[in-house]
């Protein structure tokens, strides 16, 4: 497995020796695309040199073991052990950094938070996963946008849709797709039984028009006054937007800028996104014993998680890991679950090459 690693470091000198030369400077778009290889393979480079440490730090301790020296034999035993401890850690840690990257990793996301079974109390989890969200991309620097949402009234959502933009976003929030449950007494009567309600995350990768290609013939456009509460836009230009998609029946409604122009602009992003995952649900479905093998990414039907509020608990069903901690993960402090999510499907990944 790590055959290839000593020509890619001479790539990473390579890729160094250029960006140090200063002549790529003229180039921007060579210069981005240099700064993102050598971005994306220092963690492998660095590691590879601390394993080849390792494997030093034992030649060297097995010399010393030659030496007629009581002491300087113990010294070379813990050496030994020490330098054997360290190689399989990083062995481990090199093959992770060589597993395959999800090629939309780096990607802006677009968020889509549904309503589930639950009625009102189903909009109000809703909204609370959205500001869930919106509070762990704050906590990453990441820029969020809505594109629309259709609220119930009583400050819950039926659906909301909006755009994560920032480095690596799909990579951590790609894991967030399926059915989220709640357990509560809901906020909606006060009868005091516990009532079990749902909502439905999707998490798409932002696809690029090099990525999507639309037949604009394919495409309706309506215009029309944005609806909702206040605002000076609302009921008062036709600044709303709906797209329809002939051929998947897709309809799309952005109505949160002023501007038709921003808004029509969103609204085909977001149209872009849902052909691109159509694409990718073709590819995964033709990929199906990969797709077993990992931690679900984007399957809607699939129940991921519950929020127990009675016992101030979070479960995620995926990976069997229960957090006493409700408050601070509805603010936004969901690291735990996405680190949890990423080593599992890493592990999985990793059983599946070794049975190869």
């Amino acid at each position: 497995m790590f055959d290839n690693l000593e020509d890619i470091v001479v790539h990473y000198d390579e890729i160094m020796a250029e960006l140090a030369s200063g002549d790529v400077a003229n180039d921007q778009n060579r210069f981005r695309k240099l700064m993102k290889e050598q971005s994306d393979l220092a963690p492998l480079v660095e590691t590879y040199g601390e394993y080849k440490k390792a494997k030093q730090l034992q030649v060297d301790a097995l010399e010393m073991l030659e030496i007629n020296d009581e002491e300087m034999k113990e010294m070379a035993k813990e050496e030994l052990a020490e330098g054997k401890r360290l190689e399989e850690e990083l062995s481990e840690k090199l093959k992770i950094l060589l597993l395959p990257k999800d090629p939309n990793d780096d990607k802006n996301i677009m968020l889509e938070i549904r309503a589930g079974a639950g009625g009102d109390e189903a909009a109000l989890f809703a909204m609370q996963l959205y500001r869930m969200y919106t509070h762990y991309a704050e906590s990453q620097n990441w820029k969020v946008e809505m594109i629309d949402v259709n609220e119930n009234g009583i400050g819950g959502y039926k659906e909301v849709v909006a755009m994560v933009s920032g480095k690596g976003a799909y990579s951590k929030l790609k894991y967030e797709s399926g059915v989220h449950r709640v357990q509560r007494v809901p906020e909606t009567e006060s009868g005091g039984r516990i009532h079990t309600s749902t909502a439905s995350v999707a998490v798409m990768p932002e696809a690029e028009e090099v990525d999507v290609q639309i037949d604009m013939n394919d495409v309706r456009i309506d215009v029309m006054r944005a609806s909702g509460n206040g605002g000076q836009c609302v009921n008062t230009t036709d600044s709303a937007v709906r797209l329809t998609h002939y051929p998947t029946g897709i309809v799309i409604y952005s109505q949160t800028e002023k501007s038709q122009l921003q808004n029509k602009e969103k609204a085909f992003a977001l149209l872009r996104s849902k052909l691109y995952e159509i694409e990718l649900e073709k590819k995964q479905s033709a990929e199906a014993a990969d797709r077993r093998s990992q931690i679900g990414t984007g399957d809607r039907s699939e129940k991921i998680r519950t929020y127990n509020f009675p016992q101030g608990r979070v479960t995620d069903h995926r990976i069997n890991l229960t957090l006493y901690k409700l408050d601070k993960i509805m603010n936004g402090d969901i690291q735990e679950l996405i680190d949890g999510c990423i080593a599992a499907d890493q592990a999985a990944k990793l059983a599946k090459l070794n049975e190869q």
